[in-house]
């Protein structure tokens, strides 16, 4: 097969198996020992669920959703699907089954893949609702031995080798009407303001956008990636699956989700990608076990960290550093930074990237300066997630680099960040009004995103260009920049900041409760959950320290001066993407959060010092209660650039 005929993920996996047969293609930890397959064992578990689907009536232009964590054979499915020029749906795997509902009718499913009973057990629940639902299969067997109305993937494969004895050359010929112009998959969006939008992308967009991230990195065959985060998630399917089929490297699944820093340990992947709360969370760990360390290793840590944040980003860009830092940097390498990366399983790391949301550059240095060449990209599910990247050697902290190769970038009048590349959306599913105002009359897709080129020609995003908005004096207020201001610290799990059209800049807060309960227990503070936690004084001296420490840095941007806190709480309960507050990927739902807490927002802004909220929440397991508490509302500390001059 030439290479010019290597045009859907199909023809690709194909390759690979005649080219590097023998070399792995995937693998799975399952029961604490790692199962290996290699490209030609992939491809004859995707003819077989190819040649099953085909058996039950499966056809072109079929839709097949996919439930679940990371697991090889939901990967091969989603292949198996497009062999027979269908489409893979991907759906969120903790999205609750009424979720679900919307999605399988948009996306008028009739085929579904589960990975397990309860995913199994959501669709089976919601069934009744989506009529044209026909057929369940099911990936791991445990507690499904009795259902009658599913099929299991083992049984699928059979009847699909059965198939094949019958019709030997059915699933060639269907990869040979497939197309690059073809939609492969239809992932959804977040929904932050509404219901989520079913993206459209062909073969042809992800596979121009994985030659071109595979081209920039020099990603080949001998590369590793741990593939942990949603198969509903652009940049998964970017990573773990379309550059994985355009490189032929290997793909590793964890045990569960539980098991990811274990299993990163076991594999050292060379390749790594998390969007900036798995950052966060990293170094909240990190921080919490340097504070029950020793004295002396405590020492050590914070003396090399100094070394680190002072020379380390810039040793690893091959910039000039004085000899002495460099043999201090070496010095604490061995001691502290080699340790620490080999227990974040990122010894081998040779390219980090984190995107879906800004990351604080402090957060950003941390990592850079300790070894990992982290490296922040930019895009969105309309764009394959390839829009820009930071070259090695050329990164900035508070940019998303310069764009990648095959993309335009321009910024319209408004400031809003325009694209076109070849990655962008063929449509959005059944909602041709939605399609033609995100897509201008030169092809250009329109972000949403408000930013602009810095003088290296490096893109700048500065928020949602729907959530920037100025306070009432005139001052810019940019929300999603204070956020990830305060998310860097190590207590702060998650924000939301409110100012426009208002007076002054305010906060809620949640704590994170793993770093907040260890701070509590180490100074022998009793507490008897996240209500009772928030609420303590000491804890909202805490926060409040935090939320100074952020002034102080607004305080030195003249732009940004004016739109310092003035008043914070710390919420009674976490945010929470059951009950609404958060997409599924983790984004806050601003307007529905307003709407929700207005009673606290009215507080804050009324000068209250203290307010009464009683909140429903939703538990795991499907029942709805109450959480009531009597929320503090404190003021912060504003501080003047002639302040901090003076104190410097």
């Amino acid at each position: 097969m030439t290479t010019t005929a290597l045009d859907t993920f199909p023809r690709l996996l194909l390759h690979h198996a005649s080219a590097r047969g023998e070399r792995p293609a995937m693998r799975e930890k399952h029961l604490g020992i790692w199962q290996s397959w290699n490209w030609s064992q992939a491809a004859e578990q995707v003819t077989a669920i190819a040649a099953g689907l085909a058996a039950l009536g499966f056809q072109r232009g079929d839709h097949l959703a996919i439930i679940g964590d990371n697991r090889p054979r939901l990967y091969w499915a989603m292949c198996a699907a497009q062999c027979l020029g269908g489409v893979a749906v991907p759906l969120y795997q903790d999205a609750i089954a009424q979720e679900m509902v919307f999605v399988l009718h948009d996306a008028d499913v009739k085929f579904a893949v589960a990975e397990d009973q309860e995913q199994v057990d959501k669709l089976r629940d919601i069934k009744a609702q989506c009529p044209l639902l026909q057929h369940i299969f099911y990936d791991d067997e445990r507690g499904l031995r009795h259902y009658t109305d599913v099929l299991s993937l083992d049984a699928l494969q059979q009847q699909g080798r059965e198939f094949a004895r019958q019709r030997p050359d059915y699933v060639a010929a269907e990869i040979a009407k497939g197309g690059a112009a073809d939609i492969a998959v239809m992932l959804y969006t977040s929904g932050t303001t509404g219901n989520p939008k079913g993206v459209c992308q062909t073969h042809a967009a992800f596979i121009g956008s994985a030659r071109g991230d595979v081209a920039f990195d020099g990603f080949t065959a001998d590369d590793q990636i741990l593939s942990y985060l949603p198969m509903a998630w652009v940049g998964d399917h970017l990573f773990s699956y379309a550059e994985a089929l355009v490189a032929g490297f290997t793909v590793n699944c964890p045990e569960s989700s539980e098991t990811v820093m274990i299993d990163m340990r076991e594999i050292g992947p060379t390749y790594y990608f998390a969007p900036p709360r798995v950052f966060e969370n990293l170094l909240t760990q990190v921080s919490i076990r340097m504070e029950d360390a020793g004295w002396l290793k405590r020492k050590w840590y914070k003396y090399f960290m100094q070394v680190a944040r002072r020379c380390g980003a810039e040793i690893m860009d091959g910039k000039p550093v004085a000899l002495g830092d460099r043999w201090r940097y070496r010095l604490g390498n061995l001691l502290i930074f080699g340790p620490l990366r080999n227990t974040l399983g990122m010894s081998r790391i040779r390219v980090a990237y984190t995107g879906g949301a800004a990351i604080g550059p402090d957060l950003y240095r941390f990592y850079r300066s300790i070894g990992i060449n982290l490296k922040q990209l930019y895009g969105q599910t309309e764009t394959c997630a390839y829009v820009s990247k930071h070259a090695n050697g050329d990164v900035k902290l508070d940019t998303v680099g310069k764009p990648l190769p095959g993309v335009e970038i321009k910024i319209a009048h408004n400031g809003e960040v325009l694209v076109r590349s070849p990655g962008i959306l063929k449509e959005f599913r059944k909602r041709p009004e939605a399609t033609a105002e995100a897509i201008d009359a030169d092809g250009f897709f329109r972000t949403g995103d408000a930013g602009f080129f810095d003088s290296d020609g490096h893109l700048k995003i500065i928020d949602r260009a729907k959530d920037v908005g100025k306070l009432n004096d005139g001052t810019l207020f940019a929300p999603q920049f204070i956020e990830n201001k305060l998310k860097f610290f190590s207590h702060i799990k998650e924000a939301v900041a409110f100012g426009d059209a208002r007076a002054m800049t305010c906060v809620m807060a949640n704590i994170d409760m793993q770093a907040v309960g260890d701070w509590a227990e180490r100074r022998g503070i009793a507490y008897s959950g996240y209500t009772d936690l928030a609420g303590r004084p000491e804890v909202v001296k805490l926060i409040g320290e935090c939320v100074e420490r952020v002034n102080a840095d607004l305080a030195q941007d003249s732009a940004l001066a004016g739109s310092q806190i003035k008043r914070f709480l710390i919420l009674h309960k976490e945010l929470d993407a059951d009950d609404g507050e958060l997409t599924r990927t983790r984004k806050v739902r601003r307007g529905f959060i307003a709407e929700k807490y207005a009673v606290l927002i009215d507080a804050l802004y009324a000068g209250k010092t203290s307010c009464h909220i009683e909140t429903q929440v939703k538990f795991e397991d499907g029942r709805a209660g109450m959480v009531s508490a009597d929320v503090q509302i404190s003021e912060a500390r504003i501080f003047s650039a002639g302040e901090l001059a003076k104190a410097a």
